[in-house]
């Protein structure tokens, strides 16, 4: 009976550690991990964690509808968005082998003027444990200071109100 309490106890304390560690990744910053864009050209994300100015990272999918109207709503006020703050959305396209060759004709279709990048093995969805999509990150200098899932219409400006929150401080 000892051992099995004592076997609980080792369980609870070594599940305890795990969650610190892998289920606060994405408070931090991006991960070290090369995904590609639509061109095949290879992006080290972690380079956006120096970015004095701040980054929008939106987990996306060509088949996800709320996905499409988020990055839609965002395209309507984006370039004002860049003029006053420097912002840089990077949309992270999670579409597997079967369903990314729906990507590129959907950005240019849609006039995205975005970074888009594939991850198709969903190695950074996993690493910034992103359950489901829509969900977006805002980072300003490599730390998370916003962040929501899903999409409601006008959780955009709400997004942007927290980018100028935080460029204040």
């Amino acid at each position: 009976m000892k051992r099995k309490k004592l076997l609980i106890f080792v369980i609870c304390i070594l599940l305890s550690c795990c969650a610190d560690v892998f289920g606060q990744s994405h408070k931090g910053k991006l991960p070290v991990a090369t995904i590609r864009d639509l061109d095949g050209k290879r992006v080290e994300l972690s380079q956006y964690n120096s970015n004095e100015n701040p980054v929008i990272v939106s987990f996306w999918a060509t088949w996800c509808g709320p996905c499409i109207h988020e990055l839609t709503a965002i395209h309507t006020v984006y370039k004002k968005w860049q003029e006053e703050t420097g912002v840089e959305l990077i949309a992270i396209s999670i579409d597997d082998a079967r369903t990314s060759k729906r990507v590129r004709p959907m950005v240019s279709g849609k006039g995205w003027d975005y970074k888009v990048l594939l991850d198709d093995n969903h190695q950074v969805k996993r690493a910034m444990n992103v359950v489901n999509v829509p969900y977006t990150f805002v980072l300003l200098k490599g730390q998370v200071v916003f962040e929501h899932s899903s999409y409601t219409p006008g959780a955009e400006e709400e997004m942007y109100a927290a980018i100028k929150k935080h460029l204040k401080n």
